[in-house]
């Protein structure tokens, strides 16, 4: 199976590490990958695992998540910028027959000894 991170790579050899051991994560941009990776693959537990304490989303807005992540189809992650701690990217998907872009800057920092996202904008 190709990684929806990157499609030149195999899932095996990329995104999957991370979302068996976080701890593999070693960039900001890496796990920014694997996190779209598990959008696409409707990963809840990894999103929530590699999320901030303090931003976390709660019980109610991850399972809208989960649906919300389900019923979109994913197209690709484009990645425009990586710094030492954030990383703007474009996540292209289609929502009811509808080509749609989320445009983030991301910034990231570490917790518990990992890379965890903490907010965009």
């Amino acid at each position: 199976m190709k990684c929806p991170c990157n499609p030149s790579k195999l899932y095996i050899d990329c995104c999957k590490k991370a979302h068996q051991n976080i701890l593999s994560v070693t960039t900001p941009e890496e796990l920014m990958r694997s996190r779209y990776s598990a959008f696409v693959m409707a990963n809840i537990n990894y999103l929530q695992e590699s999320h901030h304490s303090s931003t976390k989303p709660s019980e109610t807005e991850k399972k809208e998540i989960l649906t919300w992540t389900k019923s979109v189809e994913w197209v690709k992650l484009t990645v425009i910028k990586s710094t030492e701690n954030t990383v703007e990217f474009k996540a292209f998907f289609y929502e009811n027959n509808s080509l749609k872009t989320i445009h983030e800057k991301s910034s990231f920092v570490k917790e518990n000894n990992h890379w965890v996202y903490k907010d965009g904008l």
